[in-house]
């Protein structure tokens, strides 16, 4: 029986998983919410009774259902509904657009087919050249001997990426032509249908995301984070930084002339996401997703404004107050605050696995803290995810490449007043730089120096209470770093894998007795934002 409801069909994010969290349903509520205070009807599909989407009060019409193409289109035909907003719930609805548009569908927002150009790599990349839009050299490849071809011109590191994918899965940086196999073959296995793109990939760069609302191609909204963590780790497992702040503003302006151009050329109506690397003054775009990202929510209540409910409008036709709105030319910027969002991992319930991060998402959660400064910021957001201040004594294992820079941090860890433990050859580096350092044993080579303490026997002794471990695969201490690392977490005791996160750490941590309990709203309240 068909309903004569009408109204606007809203995706949701289906089953939470690692990459599609309540970041998605908050788009989604969101979303809903703005079509009801227009006087819309919602229908909503999702099959997830953990989601605030999901909750009877929150729609005019529920349907607890797998977000399939087959019931999709039968709940589509049933309600009669006006359109359907696809981009609000992750990658599972964004990746049905095309299906639904070839089955008659009326896809509210960006045309379906822009969506599509987006998502396979090499059809966005080939967009890019044509814009003049700079981005690491690439090549869309269908064998190992392309690749092998790609990386014989280039050279090592590359990233794999393939298409219609989300968190990152199978996205990997390779360092040889044994990882080139091993993982082409799994990016291969996940996108069958699409070519897997190669690129070079850009080491030393930092990562910048831009959000932004766009209307009939024209940016209307936006917002520009920074990554904590240099490029390789996935966006969803780094640490996020509103306003940015090692960026310069010859940068700032070349992502924003990117982002115009890419809204232009694939005439967005709705929200999206662009990725950049930026290295000095040079800006190289990653990807970009044509649907709200997992940052939408984080923006949103750092500057004030509700993106999604600004994107809703948009795709739904209805007029937007755009004077008000943070453009390209009038961006608003926080003045008095610095807002930070930073993961949560759940490794202590995944035995056995690495805790380490890459290129595919792990992270299961995130918080978001606001500080007077990014240092208080970052400190308030590492106390709520459940990171503890080390106390008394830090384990430091780093590879040989991370030694000029660390330095600095090592002598500002000892200034603070911790006692170092290193490991062998780590610890003679150490000392030889007069910071003092006390050498530990690998865990393989336990017992064989009766002088050199246990890692083991230092944490059950309480002695060291946070890890930090900066590893490569050109060690042949490999299978020792995995269980330092995973000796830690099953320890309960802080670990730190990311030189820029560890830089940022020892630079803030002098900075833990100034804490304070503000709120953003007080510094909404007593502060505010600027423009621009």
């Amino acid at each position: 029986r068909s309903s004569d409801l009408h109204g606007v069909m809203v995706l949701g994010c289906g089953p939470y998983h690692i990459g599609s969290s309540v970041e998605f349903d908050w788009c989604a509520v969101s979303s809903i919410r703005t079509l009801r205070q227009l006087g819309k009807k919602t229908v909503v599909v999702n099959c997830n009774p953990e989601t605030v989407s999901t909750d009877f009060d929150e729609c005019d019409r529920l349907y607890f259902e797998e977000l399939s193409l087959e019931r999709i289109l039968d709940i589509s035909q049933r309600e009669q509904c006006d359109g359907c907003l696809i981009s609000v719930g992750g990658q599972i609805p964004n990746n049905l657009a095309v299906p639904l548009y070839k089955n008659g569908v009326r896809i509210l927002g960006t045309n379906p087919l822009q969506i599509d150009r987006a998502e396979d790599r090499s059809i966005f990349s080939a967009v890019l050249d044509e814009l003049n839009v700079a981005q690491a050299p690439w090549k869309a490849v269908n064998s190992l001997d392309d690749a092998t071809a790609f990386t014989k011109s280039v050279g090592f590191p590359c990233l794999l990426r393939p298409s219609y994918v989300l968190s990152g899965s199978a996205m990997n940086v390779v360092y040889g032509e044994d990882e080139l196999k091993t993982f082409l073959e799994d990016a291969t296995r996940l996108s069958p249908e699409h070519p897997v793109v190669i690129t070079k990939f850009v080491e030393g760069a930092r990562e910048v995301e831009m959000d932004a609302v766009a209307k009939e191609g024209r940016v209307i909204s936006h917002a520009i984070s920074e990554h904590v963590e240099d490029a390789g780790v996935h966006s969803g497992d780094a640490t996020l930084m509103i306003p940015t702040q090692t960026i310069s503003q010859g940068a700032l302006e070349k992502v924003k002339i990117a982002t115009k151009k890419i809204a232009n050329a694939f005439s967005i109506s709705g929200p999206f996401n662009v990725q950049f690397l930026v290295r000095g003054n040079d800006v190289l775009v990653i990807e970009c997703n044509l649907r709200a990202s997992r940052s939408f929510p984080f923006v949103s209540k750092t500057l004030g404004l509700d993106f999604i409910d600004v994107a809703t409008k948009v795709m739904i036709g209805e007029k937007v107050d755009e004077d008000s709105l943070p453009t390209l030319e009038s961006p608003i910027i926080p003045a008095d605050y610095v807002g930070i969002k930073a993961p949560m991992f759940s490794w202590p319930r995944l035995r056995g696995a690495d805790p380490i991060l890459r290129c595919e998402m792990a992270s299961t959660g995130e918080v978001a803290c606001f500080g007077q400064n990014i240092y208080s910021a970052f400190l308030k957001a590492m106390l709520s995810t459940g990171f503890r201040l080390p106390q008394k004594g830090i384990l430091i294992g780093i590879q040989h490449s991370f030694r000029p820079q660390f330095l600095g941090t090592a002598e500002q860890l000892k200034d603070e007043g911790f006692k170092l433990y290193a490991t062998d050859a780590t610890a003679a580096w150490l000392n030889a730089n007069d910071v003092p350092a006390t050498a530990v044993s690998w865990p393989s080579q336990e017992g064989q120096n009766p002088n050199m303490p246990t890692i083991n026997r230092l944490i059950k002794d309480g002695k060291i209470d946070m890890v930090i471990n900066l590893p490569n695969n050109n060690t042949k201490f490999i299978r020792d770093n995995f269980v330092i690392r995973r000796t830690t977490i099953d320890s309960g005791i802080p670990l730190l894998t990311n030189f820029q996160v560890v830089k940022l750490f020892a630079e803030a941590i002098k900075y833990s007795g100034d804490l304070d309990t503000k709120t953003l709203f007080h510094y909404r309240q007593f502060g505010g934002a600027k423009t621009s």
